[in-house]
């Protein structure tokens, strides 16, 4: 096989060379090489800057290493030494730009002045900061009611910067913050208010090394949070169970070779970050579960009967918990048939996982979007933390439950009070400390923001970092629902998709990246961002700005609130001075943040607490819940179903290797063995020829919805893939179009992106053009 041909499997394990290999080409590619190499030892360090990539949290112990593969390209991505200046934007028209790929938009550098869109040329054109902020304010006062606004956040934004949004935006009247934990993790937010009283989990980083299993399900922490290969592995060689359940075998929950172990990579050896591994159906995983109770359950009845130990914990279930029994008679109407159907695991397989948690005192339960982006996954999340209750496995050393988020400041921001659907709490701590009527309607999430665009009900749209065009479900409606709006504003680093599906008006505002010094009128600032841990730490960038022009978060989100409210409730300007005055708003208002800017001098920062890892439950009934659900009877969607005909394939959307969220570091998948091409499908090779086809064809992938309306992707290569059967797997954001907009969880409205019912179509013959060089 040719160095050149896209499809080459790869033995190797995660990490290791290939990581080095994969860097170094990042590095040298940057055009800021040497700064980024300064920069990469300053990251996650003290008085150093935080990864602006995942949310995982950091080692507690010093190092002189704490970065990853992917951490490190994030920060070369960041600092990029190209720029997208105003004469970029006058040698390319917007419609010129929209045949470009996702990768080449970005791969052009970072943007470094105000541009404002001009229709009649189809140019950006360079505007001056008060020019785009008094076009902001002009929009935003014409509007019939604050209601006709939607402010979208990416998981990125600091905490300052989104205190300082919600402020201006609840000030401005409305609750509308459609943001990127909307098509994440909102069902672990809902699920675990429910059944603990928080929403975030209740894990610390020291916990891994105390833990006697560690369950993995729905997450490819490889390739979205490296930094947890190394715990996981170190839980193996001490004799831990790690357990993964996940549908494709992904390398790093398989073996892992540390960069950082000069001895390892000498003799190229690897160790295995896993002692078992179950390959569920899609959407099965509460299956699963409930498979897992079910042994537990008879397993406490046997020892009952014979006069052992009981299975569950019968003390901390007494003293801490609520509707046992109702939740037993669920698992006991279950029937195995049922379980071993939509799990898609075999009866000794559940047996196996059940047994190895029983044999194990403290148990973690890590999760990600393999488990919150289905119809069910709500109760999904609800069974894991049954699982764990049945056991005592929360509020103890070495055990608890824990969604593992994407974006570096996902959690975050919605502490800060980035939620559509505020608690009263929060309304009454703003109001009580600014002086203003908060509004106390519920809001807009992103999709109805996005259906409020689509009927012209909401006229502006602002954007806090992200790319919501490509991000978002169902993109030809997403994209057309944009273009409706009067104003879009998108506040940005770098030239993405959003920028070029334009409102009647629309600004791209130039923001200082993580990696950048930020120096303000009373000195250089740090921000704070909150891991998936709920430790809090400052950030203080490394490197000069990209251009003079750029502005911080904080400072642009003063902008827009000065233009439009004056100084209304606070003194905009004077905030944004100096951020420690924007920490003690924070410390007032949000509980935990007490002493804040006093708190920030503890090397690496604090710990927020989490009431349910104390066994304090603010569930309303004072005790932690178990919440009984019944499978779904069938997990297709009716929607699905009344089109006649049952699908092909079940389609999850994913990343490759070289990409966060929609941020595109390079077009190849190492791990999977993809390179220099994203459009392609995975697929059961048994798949493959029972529908008709050979790997290596070319298909088109149909979705299936009631709507009407056709959803289409074109030409994707058939890759044969170790995939369960009647499973299949593609990139995003180019399948996001198959996921219809109102194919979302229950109680969360994020889109069931893991679960897309698809036909696939012979692919017709085209002149397949390569996109353009970079």
């Amino acid at each position: 096989m040719s160095d050149n041909e896209p499809i080459k499997p790869y033995d190797k394990p995660a990490g290791g060379w290939g990581a080095l290999k994969s860097v170094t080409k990042s590095w040298l590619e940057s055009g800021n090489a040497v700064n980024n190499i300064r920069a990469m030892l300053k990251t996650n360090q003290n008085k150093g800057f935080d990864c602006p990539g995942c949310a995982w949290g950091d080692a507690p112990e010093k190092g002189l290493v704490k970065f990853c593969e992917n951490g490190a390209k994030a920060v070369n991505w960041e600092a990029s030494g190209r720029l997208v200046d105003p004469g970029f934007f006058a040698k390319y028209s917007v419609s010129e730009l929209s045949h470009q790929t996702d990768y080449w938009l970005e791969y052009q550098g970072r943007l470094t002045h105000p541009m404002r869109y001009n229709a009649a040329t189809d140019h950006y054109v360079e505007t001056t900061w008060e020019e785009a902020f008094a076009l902001i304010s002009h929009h935003l006062q014409a509007l019939d009611s604050p209601d006709q606004a939607e402010f979208y956040t990416s998981g990125r934004a600091s905490n300052e910067a989104a205190f300082l949004y919600q402020l201006f935006v609840r000030a401005f009247g409305t609750n509308n913050f459609p943001d990127c934990s909307n098509m994440c993790h909102e069902a672990s937010g809902v699920g675990m208010k429910e059944s603990l009283g928080v929403g975030k989990g209740t894990v610390v980083f020291e916990d891994l090394a105390k833990a006697d299993a560690i369950f993995v399900i729905g997450q490819n922490p490889g390739t979205n949070h490296p930094r947890m290969l190394e715990p996981l592995r170190e839980a193996v060689q001490r004799g831990a169970q790690v357990v993964c359940i996940n549908p494709l075998k992904e390398r790093g929950l398989e073996r892992f070779q540390h960069p950082q172990h000069p001895f390892e990579m000498l003799k190229n050896g690897s160790e295995p970050t896993n002692t078992a591994y179950f390959r569920p159906a899609l959407g099965g995983d509460m299956a699963v579960m409930r498979g897992i109770a079910k042994f537990l359950l008879a397993w406490e009845r046997d020892a009952r009967e014979q006069g052992l130990p009981p299975v569950f914990d019968h003390a901390f279930i007494d003293e801490h918990t609520s509707g046992l029994d109702e939740y037993l008679d669920v698992v006991d109407a279950t029937s195995w048939d049922h379980i071993v159907e939509q799990s898609g695991l075999s009866l000794d397989d559940l047996e196996l996982a059940a047994r190895m948690y029983r044999r194990a005192e403290r148990v973690i339960m890590y999760w990600a979007m393999g488990v919150t982006q289905h119809r069910h996954s709500v109760a999904t999340v609800q069974e894991i933390v049954n699982l764990q209750l049945l056991r005592g496995n929360i509020g103890k050393p070495g055990a608890g439950v824990s969604p593992v988020r994407g974006h570096s400041n996902v959690q975050g921001d919605r502490t800060m009070g980035i939620d559509e659907r505020p608690p009263s709490r929060l309304l009454d701590a703003l109001e009580q400390r600014f002086k203003f009527n908060v509004p106390r309607l519920h809001g807009h999430n992103t999709v109805m923001a996005i259906k409020a665009m689509e009927q012209q009900r909401a006229k502006v749209f602002i954007a806090l970092g992200g790319n919501f065009a490509q991000a978002t479900p169902d993109s030809h409606r997403t994209h057309q629902a944009l273009r409706n709006c009067n104003l879009t504003v998108n506040i940005s680093t770098k030239l993405n998709r959003s920028h070029l599906v334009t409102g009647r008006d629309s600004l791209i505002l130039p923001c200082l990246g993580r990696t950048e010094i930020d120096m303000q009128a009373e000195g250089p600032q740090g921000v704070t961002v909150e891991d998936t841990f709920s430790m809090v730490h400052i950030s203080y960038g490394q490197l000069t700005p990209s251009s003079p022009q750029l502005r911080s978060e904080p400072a642009i989100v003063a902008g827009m609130a000065k233009a439009t409210l004056g100084n209304h409730p606070i003194d905009w300007e004077s905030v944004t001075d100096d951020y420690s005055r924007i920490r003690e708003m924070i410390a007032d208002t949000i509980p935990g943040f007490e002493n804040f800017n006093e708190k920030l001098k503890l090397p690496g920062g604090f710990h927020l607490g989490n009431t349910a890892a104390e066994r304090i439950w603010q569930t309303g009934i004072g005790k932690a819940r178990f919440m009984p659900s019944v499978l779904p009877k069938e997990l297709i969607n009716n929607e699905v179903l009344i089109q006649g005909s049952r699908p092909d394939l079940i389609l999850q959307t994913l990343r490759s290797h070289d990409q966060y969220n929609t941020t595109l570091y390079g077009l190849d998948d190492r791990y999977r063995g993809v390179f220099g091409l994203r459009d392609v499908i995975f697929v059961n090779e048994k798949d493959v020829r029972r529908l008709g086809f050979e790997p290596g064809d070319r298909v088109d992938l149909v979705s299936l919805w009631s709507d009407g309306r056709e959803r289409r992707v074109s030409n994707f290569m058939l890759v044969a893939y170790d995939l369960p059967p009647g499973q299949a797997a593609a990139y995003y954001p180019e399948t996001n179009p198959l996921v219809p907009l109102d194919s979302y969880g229950d109680r969360t409205f994020t889109p069931t992106s893991k679960f897309i019912a698809i036909k696939l179509e012979t692919a017709a013959p085209t002149n397949r053009i390569a996109a353009s060089p970079v």
